[in-house]
């Protein structure tokens, strides 16, 4: 769907204008008036009102209303995208000016998985707006992945194995796997000779990862061994995995930073430490752009900083 626009016609050329672009996309994102308000830190009848104008200017509805939710049209949909673009490179031309005199301005949009948010994301957002007073961040964390060219968010933190095209990362950190169980499983674990053992036992699985029931340990460089496990449970979430583990469930394979505190609590317990399973890498991950945010480089950096001094700790 194209448009061919007449800037002076429209008044698209005026700033008023492009608060509108911001205030509908805000809807788009967030599925209703209200927390678009929220948001931008205005009245919802303002929002509205503008979005509403903006239908009015073209003549076009936009946006589908009822008492639930509100979601774009079809042309609403087209329209997003094109207004989500201009946004962002409205974004990155102001953050491109502060970048000069060097102090990260505005608001920082992102997305990590939630139990490493919560772990490690939200602590570096709390250094993150004490060191940098003019920024704001709005982060989604979810064990669903976002995609990072809807232009919802500009940064996307990603614990794994990269997947995504089209896209730029830098390596933040690493983390180990372990296979874990609760205390009360110590005899039976104690007991198994190798990883085949485990097949036999009850098993949680993330459905959060691309293959939950495969799983190749090795001890040696040449000794390696691949298991299929037999669920009895599936959970679509590292945290809540974890939580069944905790309460006996079964066994299941945990990264390290979800389970840290348990194994020094004793909470959880290893099972087969002889036996590793393949670390992964922490990743930022950005959209392939020419120029990257203020904001965002800092907040990279910090993470950086943080993941280095833990590993100095530990």
């Amino acid at each position: 769907m194209q448009m061919a626009i007449n800037m002076t016609e429209t008044g698209l050329g005026n700033f008023a204008n492009l608060k509108r672009l911001a205030y509908f996309a805000a809807v788009v994102e967030t599925g209703s008036f209200t927390a678009a308000a929220d948001r931008l830190g205005i009245t919802k009848a303002v929002v509205s009102q503008q979005v509403a104008r903006l239908e009015r200017d073209f003549r076009t509805t936009l946006l589908t209303r009822t008492t639930r939710k509100v979601t774009p049209t079809d042309a609403g949909h087209a329209f997003y995208q094109r207004c989500a673009l201009i946004l962002r490179e409205a974004g990155d031309a102001f953050d491109e000016l502060a970048a000069v005199a060097g102090e990260p301005v505005g608001t920082l949009r992102l997305t990590a998985p939630l139990d490493y948010g919560i772990s490690a994301v939200v602590p570096a957002i709390a250094a993150f707006v004490q060191r940098h007073p003019q920024c704001k961040v709005d982060a989604v964390l979810s064990d669903q992945s976002l995609d990072l060219m809807s232009g919802q968010v500009e940064l996307a933190i990603r614990v794994g194995w990269l997947t995504e095209l089209h896209v730029q990362a830098r390596q933040i950190g690493t983390f180990r796997q372990l296979l874990v169980a609760a205390p009360g499983w110590q005899q039976q674990v104690s007991q198994l000779d190798g990883p085949e053992g485990i097949a036999a036992l009850p098993f949680v699985a993330n459905q959060a990862l691309r293959d939950p029931t495969h799983w190749t340990f090795s001890r040696t460089e040449l000794e390696r061994q691949r298991v299929t496990v037999h669920p009895a449970i599936h959970l679509d979430a590292t945290l809540a995995v974890r939580e069944a583990v905790r309460l006996g469930a079964g066994l299941s394979v945990l990264p390290d930073f979800a389970v840290a505190d348990d194994l020094a609590t004793g909470r959880l317990i290893p099972v087969l430490p002889a036996w590793g399973l393949p670390s992964g890498g922490i990743h930022a991950v950005f959209p392939a752009a020419r120029f990257r945010p203020g904001k965002v480089r800092a907040f990279v950096d910090l993470m950086v900083e943080r993941a280095a001094d833990a590993a100095v700790s530990h």
